[in-house]
C-alpha cells in the first residue's frame, strides 16, 4: 500500500531560525528527515512541497532537491499577489525557478476573497500570469479558490483556450455545483483532514460524490490537521489518517482508494 501527500508546506522547517516567520513548523522539534520518516512509516512515500512566495517555493525547491522522493511546485498564494506584484523582476524570477528538475507544478495560485490580503485586481493578475506560465512549461496547477469561484471560472476562461489538462482544486470543500463543472474540466479534487471533522450532511455528501478517479489526498501540513489528533502539528504521515477516514466514509477498500490516489496523483504531476 502507498501514499502520496500531494499538498504539504514541510519546507517552512528550514526557516526555523527566522523569527519573523510565524508557520507553526518554526516551533516544532523535530527535522525535515524525522518527517518524512515518519511518512514513509505510515507508507507515505512521496511529498509534493507546495510554493506560497518566491522564497517559500526557493525552500521547496531546495527541499525537494535533498529528497528522491519529495517534489516542489512553485506558486504565489492570493494572499501574497500584492506583495508579488511590486517588485518587477518577480515574474522573471518566478520562471527561474522552474530551471530546477524537481519542479513539477505551478501553486499555490488562486483567488480568495474571504480575507482580501490582497486586492481583487491583484490576485486576479497573478493567477492570470500563473495560469500562462504553467501553460507554456505544461506544469500541473495547484489552485486554491476560496469565495470567489464565479471570478475564478471566468478567468480560466478568458486567460487559456481550453482548461488546464493537469490541475487540482487543493482542499476543496465548496458547492455540488462548483465540483461539477470540475469534474467537467477533469480536474482533480484534493481532500485533506477537513473532510475528518466536518460535522455536516452536505459535506459528507460531497466527500462521498467525488469520483475516485478525480480524488487525489493531501495534508496542508502543518494546517488542518485530521481528527482524532486535532490540536496537534499536522504532518504528512497522517495522510493515512485521512485515507481511512474516506474509506469508510465511501464504502471503498483501503488499498483501492490508497491505489488510485496514488495513481492519479502521479499522473497529475509526471512523477
Amino acid at each position: 500500500m502507498e501514499f502520496v501527500d500531494s499538498h504539504c508546506h514541510i519546507q517552512s522547517i528550514l526557516k526555523r531560525s527566522d523569527q519573523s516567520e510565524s508557520r507553526s513548523y518554526l516551533n516544532y522539534d523535530r527535522s525535515v528527515e524525522e518527517v518524512i520518516k515518519d511518512a514513509q512509516e505510515e507508507a507515505v512515500s512521496t511529498l509534493i512541497v507546495v510554493g506560497c512566495t518566491l522564497e517559500d517555493s526557493r525552500l521547496a525547491i531546495k527541499l525537494a532537491e535533498r529528497y528522491d522522493r519529495v517534489w516542489a511546485t512553485v506558486g504565489i498564494h492570493p494572499h501574497e499577489a500584492s506583495s508579488f506584484l511590486k517588485q518587477k523582476t518577480n515574474q522573471r524570477e518566478f520562471e527561474e525557478l522552474l530551471q530546477s528538475n524537481k519542479v513539477v507544478g505551478i501553486g499555490e495560485c488562486g483567488l480568495d476573497y474571504h480575507y482580501q490580503y490582497s486586492r481583487k485586481e491583484d490576485q486576479e493578475q497573478v493567477l492570470s500570469f500563473q495560469l500562462e506560465v504553467a501553460a507554456r512549461h505544461n506544469l500541473a496547477l495547484t489552485f486554491h479558490v476560496r469565495e470567489a469561484f464565479m471570478d475564478f471560472w471566468d478567468i480560466l476562461d478568458q486567460t487559456l483556450e481550453s482548461a488546464p489538462k493537469k490541475a487540482v482544486l487543493h482542499s476543496f470543500t465548496d458547492s455540488v455545483q462548483n465540483l461539477e463543472i470540475a469534474l467537467e474540466k477533469n480536474f482533480m479534487i484534493g481532500v485533506n483532514g477537513i473532510a475528518t471533522f466536518s460535522r455536516g450532511p452536505v459535506q459528507k455528501a460531497l466527500f462521498k460524490s467525488i469520483p475516485l478517479h478525480n480524488l487525489i489526498l493531501e495534508t496542508d501540513s502543518p494546517y488542518l490537521t485530521p481528527s482524532p489528533i486535532r490540536g496537534t502539528i499536522n504532518e504528512p504521515k497522517n495522510i493515512r489518517l485521512i485515507a481511512e477516514y474516506l474509506h469508510k466514509l465511501r464504502g471503498e477498500e483501503l488499498i483501492d482508494l490508497a491505489t488510485q490516489t496514488t495513481m492519479n496523483c502521479r499522473k497529475l504531476f509526471g512523477i
